[in-house]
């Protein structure tokens, strides 16, 4: 482990100064390219010094020992030792992390998509609840939230909502939301006060970039309509709605949201090649059947994930058994908790692996 961060931080020094040459400075995707792997050793490498002067600090005190101290001075001495010792099994074990294998789409934006399943009016209700909750926890963040297409049921709720968030390492904590959500409650609508059961489903797919995905014009079809409102009505008479085909896989999207056509065939593409990378990484990790049931959260999404007891005020995440009685408080966004519970199953998992 030692020899491979040494290599690591050997290569950050390497990109410090290939970052301050000229020939480097004047080319953009150069400069991009070796700051961001500049940036992605940042965290390992600082671990790494750290460790390196805790390693010569309790080599130093032992050495102390072995000289003529007095009674006081040795206790000191000693004490800082265990202290100093303390410190480098906390390093070691965080260094050990900083070396797992990192998703490379940790870094990405994503787009989410929520869906009211079983349920009826309730469950689209339900997915509203949760676009706004994923809506505080990005704005918690820092990032930017932008909402793709939206078929809403005119009462607060929808059927169906496509959002992008942008931000520095979205999909690494909001990848874990993937899966069916279930919510128990009792409907406004229900005179008797019965408590029912309702469902949504979240996607969470990274953004593809074209490097990534390639997308022939020849292999999708468009096909442009007038908007739609809840209900059905149209809302314009211009063709401004897009519908696009990509016909080797048969994924379709359809976006009405903006006014104009070319900006909803652009927002159109940027979920479609979404999708489009998001099915080749889906048969790619199903060929690794025990890896990807070991994983956390990015799996199956038929997969029942949590559920929102609205009568305890209660949440539960089934995949690591952590409940938690703040679902007012999550459902304003508040979901560190269970995103860094997840974080770290997903991280010991993979020790496990490494040590099997």
């Amino acid at each position: 482990m030692l020899d491979r961060l040494q290599t690591l931080e050997d290569r950050y020094n390497k990109l410090n100064e290939l970052l301050s040459d000229p020939e480097v400075i004047s080319d953009t995707k150069k400069l991009r390219e070796y700051s961001k792997e500049q940036s992605g050793l940042e965290d390992v490498v600082q671990a790494y010094r750290e460790y390196k002067d805790v390693t010569t600090q309790l080599k130093d005190a032992k050495e102390m020992l072995e000289d003529n101290l007095d009674a006081e001075m040795y206790e000191m001495v000693k004490m800082e030792i265990s202290e100093l010792s303390s410190s480098k099994e906390e390093l070691e074990d965080r260094m050990k992390i900083l070396l797992l294998p990192k998703d490379p789409n940790d870094d990405k934006d994503v787009f989410m998509e929520i869906r009211g399943a079983a349920g009826g009016d309730e469950a689209a209700l339900f997915a509203g609840d949760l676009y706004r909750m994923y809506s505080r926890y990005a704005e918690s963040q820092g990032w930017k939230t932008e909402v793709m297409e939206a078929n809403s049921t005119g009462v607060g709720g929808y059927k169906e909502i496509i959002f992008m968030i942008k931000g520095n390492g979205a999909y690494s904590k909001l990848k874990y939301e993937n899966g069916a959500h279930r919510v128990q409650r009792v409907p406004e609508t229900e005179s008797g006060g019965r408590i029912h059961t309702s469902t949504a489903t979240v996607a969470v797919l990274p953004e593809a970039e074209d490097v990534e995905v390639e997308i022939h014009e020849k292999d999708i079809r468009v096909d442009t309509f007038a908007s739609s409102g809840p209900g059905g009505q149209s809302v314009n008479t211009t063709m401004s709605a897009v519908r696009l085909t990509h016909e080797p896989t048969g994924i379709v999207v359809s976006i009405q949201d903006e006014k104009s056509q070319i900006k909803n065939k652009e927002k159109a593409m940027k979920v479609l090649r979404a999708r489009i990378y998001d099915k080749f990484q889906q048969e790619a990790q199903a060929e690794y059947d025990e890896t990807r049931k070991s994983a956390v959260g990015t799996g199956d999404r038929s997969e029942r994930i949590r559920t929102y007891n609205f009568p305890q005020n209660r949440v539960t995440d089934h995949r690591i058994g952590l409940t938690i009685q703040k679902l007012d408080q999550i459902l304003q966004g508040k979901l560190e908790e269970f995103i860094d519970a997840l974080i770290v199953e997903e991280q010991t998992k993979k020790l496990e692996q490494i040590g099997e």
